[in-house]
Parts: C-alpha cells; sequence; structure tokens
C-alpha cells in the first residue's frame, strides 16, 4: 500500500489536498482515490487540471449585424453592416455602391449629420433604419483643389530631379576643366563659354518652376548651387585668358636686339640718304664728335 501511494504521489505533484484513501469491500478491499475538489479533475495520465466547462461558450453572444437603407438621390440602398460600426465603415461600403469618396458623403440619420467617428448603437441605429446620404459639395472642391496642388508640387518635384541631374553632370565637367587649368593647361575659351551658358539655361529653367513648402527649399538649393558653378567657370575662364598671355610675351622677347642690323632697316637708311644727298639739305656721317 505503500508503494502504491508513493507512486500516486509522484504522479500528481500538484495538489492543493492531499487525496484521500477509502477501503471498497466490493473490491475485496481495495482502495480509491477520493473526489477531486471543486472545479479540479484529474486527466488519463493522473495530473490534476482545472475541469473544463463545456458551457463557457454558450454564454458568448456575438455582435448582431442590422439591415439598414440608405437613400442617395432617388435610389435606396440596403447594406448589412455590425451594429457597432460606425459612420465612417459605413461610408467606406457606400462608395463602393455610389462611387462617392469617403470625404465627400455626408450621412444624415434623424435630421441630423452624423460624424464618421460616431457609433451606430450610440446613435439609436437599428434593424431597418433609414439613413440619407447627400454629397457635400465644398469638401469634393477642397479635395480637388487639394489633389491639383499635390499634382502640381509632384510635377515641380520631378522637374527639379531632372534639373539637378543635368547639374550633376555639368558639375563634372566644371571639375574637369578647373583641374585642367590648374595644372597650367591652357582651355580653348568656347568651351568655357560653353559651360557657363548651359548653366545659365538650368538657372532660368529653375526660376520659371512654381513650387511651395519643401519643394521650394528644393529648388532654392539648386539655385545657390547653379550660381556657384557660375562664379567658378567665371574665375577660371579670367585665369585661363592670363595664360594666352605667356607665350606672346616670349614671343617679344625672341624679337629683342641681337647686334645685328636688319635688312628692312638698313634698306630704309640707304634711302633717306638718297633723297637727303639730292636735296642738299645735310650730309650723313658717321665721324661722330668726342667730348
Amino acid at each position: 500500500m505503500n508503494k502504491e501511494y508513493s507512486i500516486l504521489r509522484m504522479k500528481n505533484p500538484i495538489v492543493a489536498k492531499p487525496a484521500t484513501w477509502l477501503s471498497s469491500p466490493a473490491r475485496g478491499g481495495g482502495y480509491e482515490a477520493a473526489p477531486a475538489a471543486e472545479g479540479l479533475e484529474v486527466r488519463p495520465g493522473g495530473m490534476l487540471v482545472q475541469k473544463r466547462n463545456s458551457d463557457s461558450n454558450q454564454n458568448y453572444n456575438p455582435v448582431p449585424n442590422i439591415k439598414v437603407k440608405v437613400k442617395y438621390g432617388s435610389v435606396y440602398h440596403e447594406i448589412v453592416i455590425s451594429s457597432q460600426s460606425n459612420f465612417g465603415e459605413m461610408k467606406k461600403m457606400l462608395a463602393g455602391l455610389t462611387g462617392l469618396h469617403t470625404q465627400d458623403q455626408k450621412l444624415i440619420y434623424k435630421e441630423k449629420e452624423r460624424d464618421s467617428k460616431a457609433f451606430l448603437d450610440n446613435c439609436g441605429v437599428k434593424n431597418g433604419s433609414k439613413i440619407v446620404l447627400i454629397e457635400d459639395e465644398l469638401s469634393k472642391e477642397r479635395r480637388i483643389l487639394e489633389s491639383r496642388k499635390n499634382s502640381k508640387m509632384d510635377k515641380a518635384s520631378k522637374e527639379i530631379a531632372a534639373i539637378q541631374f543635368e547639374v550633376d553632370k555639368l558639375a563634372k565637367q566644371v571639375a574637369r576643366i578647373e583641374m585642367e587649368i590648374n595644372g597650367g593647361k591652357k582651355v580653348v575659351e568656347t568651351v568655357l563659354l560653353s559651360l557657363i551658358e548651359l548653366l545659365m539655361t538650368q538657372l532660368i529653367n529653375l526660376d520659371a518652376i512654381a513650387a511651395d513648402g519643401d519643394v521650394k527649399l528644393q529648388r532654392r538649393m539648386q539655385v545657390k548651387r547653379v550660381q556657384k558653378y557660375i562664379e567658378v567657370v567665371d574665375i577660371l575662364k579670367i585665369k585661363n585668358s592670363g595664360m594666352a598671355k605667356i607665350p606672346l610675351q616670349q614671343q617679344r622677347n625672341n624679337q629683342m636686339f641681337t647686334g645685328k642690323i636688319p635688312q628692312n632697316f638698313q634698306k630704309q637708311q640707304e634711302q633717306r640718304k638718297q633723297g637727303n644727298l639730292s636735296a642738299g639739305a645735310f650730309v650723313v656721317t658717321t665721324k661722330w664728335e668726342t667730348f
């Protein structure tokens, strides 16, 4: 008996109240466990767990659906919706039936416009209730204007992005030309003039874009960027034009007097001598007086 009792205790380690053993004459003096505590049951494996209640789901009451009639113009629409839904969810259902945007809808119940966040049961909407749907013209106009404004901003943003792409390519040309001129290499002046003209074109394109808010800030940043590149190219142009004077100066230095009289100069002197001798005005001599 002690061995059997210890085995049962090992199988039931979590027992709020130790089981009592009763003698059963009908089974020849054997023993059986007393009934478990209320609310508990013993599983086939011997584990004591909370008793399962088969009636626990019977107390659950599902939220009922209601059928309401919605009048839009001369047409009635019947919709089935949960009684605990709000008018905003009803507008979403009506948008698919009527084609009206949810922001353009006004739901009138008992001669009062209902807010989208208001719940149907709190407003007294029941099965078979009638609701009137009208189109909100002011809201529709505001939504259309807002949509047009957003469309313009999107278009302006794309135009600025395209200009930025072109400016990036011109910036690479400016960096390359700057490296060449700083390295002592002369650049053809038409290349610099063409680069300035391209930058000015992008600046004009930026000025033609109408923008507000963040898009306006993006345009301003690109305008400052293009103006900076134009100033850099102007400085490079001045520096590049100054480099052209160096070979001209060297050419003048090469034409300096080398100790020999040029042939043209000798011919001019001979012609002058002949003319002076014939006129008898004066005689050219090489006998210089010394003092």
